[in-house]
């Protein structure tokens, strides 16, 4: 069997409990075409960097698969049916990757850095005088 990483991308219009139903959905027509799913990762509503079918945010969902071509060709054809699927790419790589997707860990490291870069006290320090103005346009 091969190994696939699947991303898909779902209406923004729709709950985040339909976009678990129809992953559910997809895992099970792998698992019936003698496959397996080793990892689904929700990666939320997402900004799109251009307009897809009048969407500008979309859910996010990827999916590690070890299945037969047939399994997956007949995942992407009920995908392409659906019409809340607005986008969706289906890769085939030689290994599936361990732990968390580079997504989710890039969140992690954004929420990270925002807690530690808040803005801090204001010193009670007071600041130096400024040097004066020369407004004197023209005067000489």
């Amino acid at each position: 069997m091969a190994l696939y990483e699947h991303v898909y991308l779902a209406r923004q219009d729709v709950t985040t409990q339909q976009v678990e139903a129809l992953t559910e959905q997809m895992k099970g027509i792998i698992t019936a075409g003698g496959g397996s799913v080793s990892k689904i990762e929700y990666w939320g509503v997402k900004s799109l960097a251009f307009r897809i079918k009048k969407n500008r945010k979309a859910h996010m969902t990827l999916l590690n698969i070890d299945a037969p071509a047939a399994a997956v060709a007949e995942m992407e054809r009920q995908m392409n049916i659906s019409e809340d699927v607005i986008r969706l790419i289906t890769l085939k790589v030689e290994e599936l990757e361990e732990g968390q997707s580079a997504m989710l860990r890039k969140r992690e490291e954004s929420e990270d850095r925002t807690e530690r870069f808040d803005r801090p006290e204001r010193s009670s320090r007071p600041r130096p005088p400024r040097a004066p103005r020369n407004d004197n346009y023209g005067e000489g």
